[in-house]
C-alpha cells in the first residue's frame, strides 16, 4: 500500500507545510516535540484536516480540498498507534484486537492469526493491566493490523518502553513489514532510532519539513545547516571557499585550510558556507602523516557513552575544535587512554559543505 501526502495548514502563529510519500518501506518523520510529526500521521488518518491539500492511499484520494472530499477515519483503512497505546482496560486482549476486524470476517480466527504473528498466543484472556509493557504495544500492533490495513501509522509507540524493549519491537517491525508488505510512517524525536528504522528519512523543524530522502542521503549529506544540527552532526564550522578545480575546492575554517568535494550547485572563491562533519566520520592516526586534511591536534575533553567514546580535539595550529566519535575497540587498540597527540584525518569525500545560513 502507497501513501501520497500535500498539505497545509495553519495552526495559531504555527504554519505547517509538508510533502512526502511511500510505498511498502518505512519512513521515519524526525525532529523535536512540536515539529509537526504528529499532525502528519493525524491528517494522513483523517482526525485533523488540511487547509489545502491531497492526500492519496493506495492511489485512491482520501483528502482533496479543491474537490471538497474527505473520507472519515474509518473509511481510509489505515492503522494508527499513539504514544499511550489507547487499549481499553476493561477488555481481555482478545476482545482489544476483535475491536478493530471488520464485519463479516471470523473474528476469533483473524484474533488467533494476529496474535500468533505478534508472539502472543495465548494471552487473549489477559486484560491489558496484567501485560508488560512491551506486550502491550504488541496489542496494539495487532489491534491495527486488525482492520487489514497495509498501512500503519505510528506515533512514538516504543518511547514509554526500556531500551531492551525497544530494541526487541524495532525489530520485530521490521520482520512485519518484510511479511506482511507494509507501509509505515513511524514518528520519533530518537536519533538511533531513527537511523536504526528508517528506510527514508523526513526531517521536521517548526511545522516544515526541511528534508526528505534515503536515511543515510539525509544524514551524512544534510541540506542545511540546521539539518545537520537536528541529525546529529557535532562539527559545523562557518568558512569560506578560497580556490576551486574541477575536482574539489579549497575552504578557509578559521585559518585552518580543508579540502572538500565539489557540491552539486557552484561555489565561487569567497563564498561564505557552512562545514559539516559527522564525528564518526573523523579518524585518528598514530603516525605523523602529512596531507590535505591531516593534521595534528590534542585530546582536551573526552567521554565515554557505553560502546562509543567522544573526543574534543585542539588542533596544534588554528580552526576550531574537532569532535571525534570511536567505538570501544578501536579506542582500546589505538591505545587513545594513554595518549594526547594525534594526527586527524578528515577524509575529502567526509566533509560535506552547504551555503551558509
Amino acid at each position: 500500500m502507497s501513501v501520497r501526502f500535500s498539505a497545509t495548514r495553519r495552526l495559531g502563529a504555527f504554519t505547517y507545510m509538508a510533502e512526502l510519500d511511500a510505498d511498502r518501506e518505512i519512513v521515519v518523520l524526525f525532529g523535536h516535540s512540536g515539529a509537526g510529526k504528529s499532525i502528519t500521521l493525524q491528517m494522513i488518518a483523517g482526525l485533523l484536516r488540511p487547509d489545502v491539500g491531497r492526500i492519496e492511499i493506495d492511489g485512491l484520494p482520501v483528502f482533496d480540498s479543491a474537490a471538497n472530499l474527505n473520507l472519515p477515519p474509518q473509511e481510509r483503512g489505515v492503522g494508527y498507534v499513539v504514544q499511550d497505546l489507547a487499549l481499553f482496560r476493561h477488555m481481555t486482549v482478545g476482545e482489544n484486537v476483535a475491536f478493530g476486524i471488520p464485519a463479516g470476517r471470523d473474528k476469533a480466527a483473524r484474533v488467533g492469526e494476529l496474535l500468533a504473528l505478534l508472539g502472543l498466543s495465548g494471552f487473549e484472556g489477559r486484560k491489558p493491566r496484567t501485560l508488560s509493557g512491551g506486550q502491550q504495544q504488541r496489542v496494539a500492533l495487532a489491534r491495527a493490523l486488525a482492520r487489514e490495513a497495509r498501512l500503519l501509522l505510528l506515533d512514538e509507540p516504543f518511547s514509554a518502553l526500556d531500551d531492551s524493549l525497544r530494541s526487541g519491537l524495532r525489530r520485530e517491525l521490521l520482520r512485519l513489514k518484510d511479511e506482511l508488505g507494509l507501509t509505515i510512517l513511524f514518528v520519533t524525536h530518537d536519533l538511533r532510532e531513527a537511523h536504526l528504522l528508517a528506510g527514508r528519512l523526513a526531517v521536521f523543524d517548526e511545522g516544515q519539513l526541511l528534508q526528505f530522502g534515503p536515511r543515510d542521503d539525509v544524514f551524512r549529506r544534510p541540506r542545511n545547516r540546521r539539518v545537520g544540527e537536528l541529525t546529529g552532526v557535532t562539527n559545523i564550522w562557518r568558512g569560506s571557499v578560497t580556490a576551486t578545480n574541477e575536482q574539489s575546492m579549497t575552504l578557509d575554517v578559521g585559518g585552518m585550510e580543508l579540502h572538500a568535494p565539489i557540491p552539486g550547485e557552484a561555489m565561487s572563491p569567497g563564498t561564505a558556507v557552512d562545514i559539516l562533519v559527522r564525528a564518526e566520520r573523523i579518524n585518528l592516526r598514530r603516525d605523523h602523516a602529512t596531507g590535505a586534511n591531516i593534521l595534528r591536534a590534542a585530546i582536551v575533553e573526552e567521554f565515554a557513552y557505553g560502546a562509543t567514546h567522544t573526543l574534543r580535539l585542539q588542533p596544534g595550529g588554528p580552526g576550531p575544535v574537532l569532535e571525534v566519535e570511536i567505538a570501544s575497540r578501536p579506542y582500546e587498540v589505538l591505545g587513545v587512554a594513554g595518549r594526547k597527540s594525534w594526527s586527524v584525518e578528515l577524509p575529502l569525500e567526509d566533509i560535506h559543505v552547504v551555503p551558509a545560513t
